[in-house]
């Protein structure tokens, strides 16, 4: 298997439901508006199996000191081959000038985010309000 990696934001809603459900994301109930969201967010880096979508990661950034990884998923067919974090190290290495990158990661993902030299922010906790429900 030979993975290409892309810097687009155009995707089509089959393949970003089919990528969004396979982690069990409410977002892949939405293709249409995450076909929007792709062209909108500043950076994003796939990761392709041919013209499978096998991952992607998304970021937006205030042009100068803070970026924010909105989404990194890859499909459970290809994880554990260093997709994840070949896409993140594309991030780090696009915002390596700023002063931060933040994720907001569940609690099961951190470990993670650690072997990819990000560094938990001590004990504070995201909040959000999710509005659609699927």
């Amino acid at each position: 298997m030979d993975i290409t990696y892309k810097e687009t934001h155009d995707f089509n809603e089959k393949e970003l439901e089919k990528l969004f459900l396979s982690v069990d994301w409410s977002s892949g109930h939405y293709p249409d508006k995450l076909v929007v969201a792709m062209k909108n967010f500043k950076t994003v880096y796939s990761a392709w199996d041919g013209d499978k979508l096998a991952g992607m990661v998304c970021a937006m950034d205030d042009g100068i000191m803070n970026a924010y990884v909105h989404y990194l998923l890859v499909n459970p067919e290809y994880q554990g081959q260093k997709i994840g974090r070949t896409l993140l190290d594309m991030i780090k290495q696009h915002y390596k000038d700023y002063l931060r990158i933040a994720i907001i990661a569940v609690n099961k993902e951190v470990h993670f985010y650690e072997n990819c030299g990000f560094e938990k922010a001590g004990d504070l906790c995201p909040v959000f309000i999710t509005t659609l429900k699927s």
